[in-house]
């Protein structure tokens, strides 16, 4: 192998070791597979919110973060504001859910 085909041998591993370490996550930052099944997670939340009639879906955030769902927003009862809990954990993927809705 010629000293041109390793260096382009290296040149190449090289890109594609930046690239998937621009893909990578830390404890401050998803990855880009982790915010595509943090994405889907609020989705699945907002719609479940949605298809309750015991939760005002309109007056609750839904934030996803590393597969931690976390509420915000206001409930007119505390039914309410467990019951918005519930339907969260029970969405695939979610590891844990932060509820800091607020009582009007």
């Amino acid at each position: 192998m010629s000293t041109h085909n390793r260096l382009a041998r290296l040149a190449m591993t090289g890109m594609i070791a930046a690239v998937l370490a621009a893909c990578a996550g830390s404890p401050t930052r998803e990855s880009t597979g982790e915010y595509i099944d943090d994405t889907l997670i609020t989705s699945k939340v907002k719609a479940k919110l949605v298809e309750s009639s015991d939760v005002s879906a309109a007056a609750v955030n839904v934030e996803t973060f590393k597969g931690i769902v976390q509420l915000s927003g206001f409930a007119s009862s505390t039914s309410e504001r467990v019951k918005a809990e519930e339907l969260a954990r029970g969405v695939e993927g979610v590891k844990q859910v932060k509820n800091d809705i607020r009582l009007k």
